[in-house]
């Protein structure tokens, strides 16, 4: 799977509005990346993949 810039854009642009907004600390903010980049060293990684691909298909109805 291919993440789009307009994907990581969005997703930027939702935990900018958490921390500034949400009053998202930026050490949460720093852990939810941390374990983000862990969790896609995992063996669930394909998994989360696959996941994400079924949801964006079905969102954009392919």
């Amino acid at each position: 799977m291919t993440v789009s810039i307009p994907l990581v854009l969005l997703l930027g642009a939702i935990v900018f509005i958490a921390w500034r907004y949400l009053h998202l600390r930026l050490w949460q903010a720093l852990v939810c990346l941390l374990c983000g980049f862990l969790l896609a060293a995992t063996a669930l990684a394909p998994d989360i993949r696959r996941l994400i691909s079924a949801a964006l298909r079905w969102l954009t109805g392919s």
